[in-house]
């Protein structure tokens, strides 16, 4: 207790005001929401003695002002409880707005006579709505929507006229629309270096830990050399007992009873040292776990000020809408909650402004005159859920066609085959609209992209769904925390590296027969779709890999960009403790920061934004190394064929020809193209056309049989033109072999490639 009294005796008694009207306040302001709603006697008595205590803390410290204000709002709680006042939607905007006052004068720190001369018309204004409270009716036209209620003392006339709905705050400048609710925020946390420092301890010790378990793998093969040499010599006493050797029967008969001791010391140091680890790695996962949980903090310390901020923005636009939040109790890390503020509250401000009706219009649709929408926070499967789900009026997928298509952002028939999961991506994309201009407030479509890349960098994904006419959702998924990642290791020319899991969509083993050749791009397909493979060793600048003839691959992006990184290896999953890199390195490209992996081995997390920007950088510059096959003793080489030909149907039908007969294929569309594949991939033979864009067939042949590396290559000519010139011009150019179009068949085409280069395989 001396301790605690110690620590108040720090503050001044202004301090410990500030510290009370922070709490009171919000107080009050819970309990306006809910008996607004709810009509709850108890928060009423709740309020009342908020109220008192904010008076008699002021009138301690002098602020004449707040005292009179607190003691106007303890009235007026007294009269709505024994029946006498009704608190009506205008009346609690009233008190609301004296719980705001209240709050900012409590933080003025000098002058607060200046500040009150400065600020006096609120002042005064609030005072008055305050003082008159009895006297501020509902506008007709909000009335008509509310369900009935008890009776109120009638107005005196000069109140007749019913004010307009109270204004929202003004917004601060860096908010635009943003609500002004003061000592909402989370404080900044404080020792963060000692958290960090110690949770770095903490994860050694569970690396630690997870270290004695090559010690007992050791020990388990120990045990099981010493069984077979237990064996060995029962087989040995199981000899002498056939002899007349009286010595040989009693040595070995005195070597078994000598090594029944070492069996059992064994087992027995076997056990305990697994006990042992077995604490001790229970002992660092829960310390690990309460380093963590000095971070943690309650949802509901980051979202205390939407319920007002729904409810104000609602009153402004003339709408009624309650803001309902469950999970408040869930644990998230403070940081998460204080970046995911900013998307949530610009969710919910898009859902008042847009997605919610007027009272009358929801009547009129049969639905209930108050709007509401449900923000939900749970765990789920280690990871942090966040839904937002209004029921209002959804988006119109008609009107996004109309949208993308106005903006010429696809053609009506892709469009037209769009998915409705497809169309609400749009929604995401800078800029991109639903409504005919930009309010204060939101707009539907408007921010979303910000939304979107806000939630990703902090290794989440958001999704949304709309059903028109009943309402929207959003659905956010989160690491629980920032300073533990769970992360795909892999192996990168013999170094690991982390990826954060949500960033990876699957993991795949692609066969090289599967992998194809276009505009020297490789790519193979999967599920129907087409997916460009690149060679992360190339996108880290680590050199050329050598890769197996079945290659892990992992898919990282997302929509347009979603590429496949060839790795060496896929290790599997660990949960990672954090550690950022030393602000000496800057920031460093690909790399988001570094931890320890279970066995006490270094590894770089992946930053996969960045890596994303790598690999299109790589894209643009057409510098994609081809990937290439580890050469192993003893094992028989798939041929490959380059098919160059400007016909998809031709192409497609050669390339099916080839690959049903083993040969592995990659397919260019024009000479040029076929140039450039052909230089950088080790190839059998070229397949290719005559009359061709940008380059033609003779063209071509003419540069491979010039090259210094390429002029054995064999080059077949399949051609229409069927003229005797066409075959000599060819010829002349260096073609091995001339085969018209219009009189091969299948076997005619594959007779031809045997002929040149044999069988497939060699």
């Amino acid at each position: 207790m001396s301790d605690k009294k110690d620590d108040l005796s720090q503050f001044s008694m202004l301090d410990l005001f500030r510290m009370e009207a922070d709490s009171q306040t919000q107080l009050l302001t819970d309990g306006l929401l809910a008996f607004e709603r709810r009509n709850d006697p108890a928060a009423v008595e709740s309020m009342m003695r908020a109220a008192h205590s904010i008076k008699g803390a002021a009138s301690i410290v002098g602020l004449e002002m707040i005292v009179q204000l607190a003691h106007g709002m303890e009235d007026a709680f007294i009269a709505a409880q024994a029946g006498k006042l009704k608190l009506t939607p205008n009346r609690v905007d009233a008190l609301l707005a004296a719980v705001d006052l209240i709050v900012q004068c409590s933080r003025v720190n000098d002058d607060l006579d200046g500040w009150l001369a400065a600020n006096g018309a609120q002042v005064s204004k609030t005072m008055n709505d305050v003082q008159g409270i009895a006297f501020l009716p509902e506008p007709v036209m909000l009335q008509s929507a509310m369900p009935a209620m008890p009776a109120v003392p009638a107005a005196p006339p000069a109140a007749a006229s019913a004010p307009a709905p109270a204004p929202v705050p003004e917004a601060p400048a860096d908010g635009a629309g943003e609500p002004a609710i003061p000592g909402r925020s989370l404080p900044p946390m404080k020792n963060a270096q000692n958290f960090d420092r110690l949770l770095a301890l903490a994860s050694e010790a569970r690396i630690n830990a997870h270290q004695l378990h090559p010690l007992i793998q050791g020990m388990q093969r120990y045990k099981r050399n010493q069984a077979t040499l237990f064996a060995v010599l029962e087989d040995v006493m199981e000899a002498a007992s056939h002899t007349s050797d009286p010595t040989l029967k009693e040595k070995a008969l005195l070597a078994i009873q000598k090594s029944q001791p070492l069996k059992q010391f064994m087992l027995e140091h076997i056990t305990d040292m697994e006990n042992y680890e077995r604490r001790l790695l229970m002992g660092s996962e829960n310390m690990v776990d309460e380093v963590l949980s000095l971070r943690m903090r309650p949802f509901r310390d980051g979202i205390q000020h939407f319920p007002r901020m729904v409810r104000d923005l609602a009153r402004n636009l003339g709408k009624d809408v309650v803001l309902l939040v469950e999970g408040e109790d869930t644990l998230v890390d403070r940081d998460i909650l204080l970046r995911i503020e900013s998307p949530l509250n610009h969710m919910l401000r898009n859902a008042v402004d847009h997605g919610m009706e007027t009272a009358q219009e929801r009547l009129a649709a049969g639905k209930p005159a108050t709007g509401t929408i449900v923000m939900e926070a749970r765990h789920r499967a280690g990871m942090l859920n966040i839904e937002i789900s209004d029921d209002g009026r959804g988006v119109d997928p008609d009107k996004i066609r109309r949208t993308v298509i106005e903006r010429k952002m696809a053609t009506e028939q892709m469009v037209a085959a769009m998915s409705h999961a497809e169309l609400m991506e749009f929604l995401f994309l800078p800029a991109f609209s639903l409504k005919g201009g930009i309010t204060e407030i939101s707009g539907r479509g408007v921010g979303l992209d910000i939304v979107h890349d806000t939630i990703r960098q902090q290794n989440g994904t958001v999704r949304i769904e709309s059903e028109l006419g009943k309402g929207f959702r959003t659905s956010i998924t989160l690491p629980l925390t920032q300073s533990i990642v769970r992360a795909l290791v892999v192996d990168v020319k013999g170094e690991a590296y982390a990826v954060p899991i949500v960033k990876v969509e699957r993991v795949i083993m692609v066969p090289q027969g599967a992998v194809h050749t276009l505009e020297n791009k490789q790519f193979f397909d999967h599920d129907g779709e087409h997916l460009g493979l690149v060679a992360a060793a190339q996108v880290l600048e680590l050199g050329d890999m050598q890769h197996a003839e079945e290659m892990p691959v992992m898919v990282i992006g997302s929509a347009t960009r979603r590429y496949a990184l060839v790795v060496d290896k896929i290790r599997g999953e660990q949960s990672l403790a954090v550690q950022a890199i030393d602000p000496i390195f800057g920031k460093m490209r690909d790399i988001s920061a570094a931890a320890l992996l279970d066995d006490g081995e270094p590894v770089l997390i992946l930053d996969v934004p960045d890596l994303l920007l790598s690999v299109e950088k790589l894209l643009e510059e057409g510098g994609l190394h081809q990937l290439t096959r580890a050469d192993h003793a003893g094992r028989r080489r798939m041929k490959r064929i380059l098919v160059v030909d400007d016909s998809l149907t031709v192409r497609e039908m050669e390339r099916k020809l080839l690959v049903g007969r083993g040969f592995e294929v990659d397919i260019a569309i024009d000479g040029i193209d076929g140039w450039n594949v052909v230089r950088s991939g080790d190839y059998d033979l070229v397949i290719t056309d005559v009359d061709m864009p940008r380059m033609d067939g003779i063209e071509l042949v003419t540069l491979i049989k010039k090259d210094l590396h390429l002029h054995k290559l064999p080059v077949m000519i399949v051609s229409y033109k069927d003229r005797p010139e066409d075959r000599a011009r060819g010829l002349a150019a260096g073609a091995d072999y001339y085969l018209t179009k219009g009189s091969f068949h299948d076997e005619t085409l594959l007779d031809a490639v045997s002929d040149l280069i044999g069988e497939a395989y060699q």
